[in-house]
């Protein structure tokens, strides 16, 4: 079969034409299917794959709390569903702990090592971003140096500091060693870094001072991830459990601590347990429900993944 050929030329022969089918250059069948109908399959699937993930991560959760709701004897029940539901655990870690107390106390530990470590680390970062003095980089190495140091390796000469200062088995001594961390130290540096340079140089031609710039000028600009980094120090301050323990050994002054009340030789006495863990969770939860948004954003700007 030929083809009709312009003026002054020859018949085009249908074999001049590639063999290749539509179907294998990838197009489309028939018009009558929809071009996108591939990459809205694949979104669909990520979509899937993603929400099995997070049941997969949410259901721990949710057996803490089903635990917790379950009557006394059937604890150690497999059925996913609690029923009949229960109070009784809440009631029994209630009784044996003061769950307001500990509330208050765990809260006042993780806001006070949250500000503090937001606050030296907001001043070092800035120093290491806008200011030139001799050697810098190698006092920022080692900052960056003690974030891969061991905990074990500072925990004895911190305990005998603490001993010293007679500040063992209070909140003082869980706060003090930790009002600093090398993690705040890097992000806002990153950060500060990040920050346009000709505001710094706009504001030190109008007279303000490298301390008056970082308040006035920096801060309200890092407000997305000074919020996003404070949620996280907050919730890692809050979830420590093995320093309050060692400078506690006497006390259950913070939530953490309390749930050694239901562990004993003879076993553990998982309800209460289980209602204690839960409450401990909920602050933490309500906290990144209410904030979200900031967590994001400042997740996002600062490049973490």
């Amino acid at each position: 079969m030929t083809t009709e050929a312009p003026a002054g030329g020859t018949p085009l022969q249908e074999s001049h034409f590639p063999a290749t089918s539509l179907q294998e250059s990838g197009f489309p069948a028939t018009p009558d299917e929809p071009v996108g109908s591939h990459s809205r399959i694949r979104v669909v699937a990520g979509h899937l794959a993603l929400g099995v993930v997070g049941l997969l991560c949410a259901f721990p959760i949710y057996w803490l709390y089903a635990t917790s709701l379950r009557a006394p004897g059937d604890v150690l029940s497999l059925s996913p569903f609690p029923w009949p539901l229960s109070l009784a655990n809440y009631a029994t870690a209630f009784r044996v702990l003061d769950i307001g107390g500990l509330l208050f106390n765990t809260t006042v530990m993780a806001v006070f090592v949250a500000l503090g470590q937001l606050l030296t680390g907001l001043l070092a970062g800035y120093a290491f971003a806008a200011w030139e003095f001799p050697g810098k980089k190698l006092l920022y190495l080692a900052f960056v140096a003690t974030w891969l140091v061991p905990f074990q390796v500072t925990m004895l000469p911190n305990y005998v500091l603490l001993s010293q200062l007679g500040v063992l088995n209070t909140i003082a001594g869980v706060v003090l060693p930790s009002l600093c961390t090398a993690l705040a130290v890097i992000l806002l540096r990153q950060h500060v870094q990040a920050f346009p340079t000709e505001l710094l140089e706009a504001a030190r031609l109008d007279g303000r001072g490298s301390w008056s710039t970082l308040w006035t000028v920096v801060v309200p600009n890092l407000r997305p991830a000074l919020a996003a980094l404070g949620i996280l120090l907050f919730v890692n301050a809050w979830n420590e459990y093995f320093w309050p323990a060692l400078v506690l050994q006497r006390s259950n002054a913070v939530l953490q601590l309390g749930l050694r009340s239901f562990m004993g030789t003879e076993g553990n006495d998982w309800g209460p347990m289980m209602a204690t863990a839960g409450m401990a969770c909920l602050p933490v939860l309500l906290l990144y429900l209410v904030l979200q948004r900031q967590i994001v954003n400042g997740f996002v700007r600062s490049g973490l993944k």
